[in-house]
């Protein structure tokens, strides 16, 4: 495993509370639950607010504006990511212990060993640098009526993949949608998730944040 960047405990002052800035804003943060591909609620995670950098978000919010003339909005799945909740993955993916269930459901041709290696997780995590996000698109009013996408969110395999053709017509407009307008706003995708959007000029490319998501986390750093 390569060597783990030094990391920061304290929260910047350039971080904001995504549901603060965006109108009408859906959120349903999926680690910090049991609703997710380990099966529990994942270190990090005890108060799930989206958090990400000052200019992230403000483009997300245009994403968020030309969804809401459409009757639809966003829906964050994952935005900053503590690193400590990527050593959580990294201990979850390394003890041996296969769920059947969990795997049938989000990675069925991969021991969840191998998803570092097939590029699904990372030890060193883009969220972690505050600049990237996971996320679908729903009703305006309606975070669970959610837009089919042809794969739910961390499905690891090549259906997930932005271009995979072995889905329906629908989902890949929908799918098409999505990367359009975060394109628009200065979004680069991922090659392996249709979920999974970093800002192409974000601001911290080389910090790595550990700040939790929670009483500890939200405070801001003293001056």
């Amino acid at each position: 495993m390569p060597e783990l960047p030094e990391m920061d405990e304290k929260r910047p002052q350039g971080f904001v509370d995504l549901l603060r800035v965006i109108p009408e804003l859906h959120c349903d943060l999926r680690y910090a639950g049991p609703d997710n591909f380990t099966g529990a609620p994942v270190a990090g995670y005890a108060d799930p607010r989206p958090w990400l950098s000052e200019p992230a978000a403000q483009a997300l919010a245009l994403v968020q504006e030309a969804l809401l003339a459409m009757d639809l909005s966003l829906l964050i799945l994952d935005a900053y990511r503590p690193a400590r909740a990527v050593r959580h993955f990294l201990r979850w993916a390394g003890d041996g212990v296969e769920d059947a269930q969990l795997r049938q459901r989000f990675h069925p041709t991969l021991a969840k060993a191998e998803l570092f290696t097939a590029g699904y997780l990372a030890p060193r995590s883009s969220h972690s640098r505050g600049s990237t996000v996971d996320l679908t698109l729903c009703a305006r009013g309606a975070g669970e009526d959610t837009l089919p996408m042809g794969t739910e969110f961390d499905f690891f395999g090549p259906a997930s993949w932005p271009h995979a053709l072995r889905i329906g017509l629908q989902e890949r407009a929908n799918r098409l949608l999505l990367q359009q307008l975060m394109f628009t706003h200065g979004f680069v995708q991922s090659p392996l998730e249709w979920w999974h959007f970093t800002l192409g000029n974000e601001p911290y490319p080389e910090r790595y944040f550990d700040f939790p998501l929670g009483a500890e986390g939200a405070q801001p750093p003293s001056a």
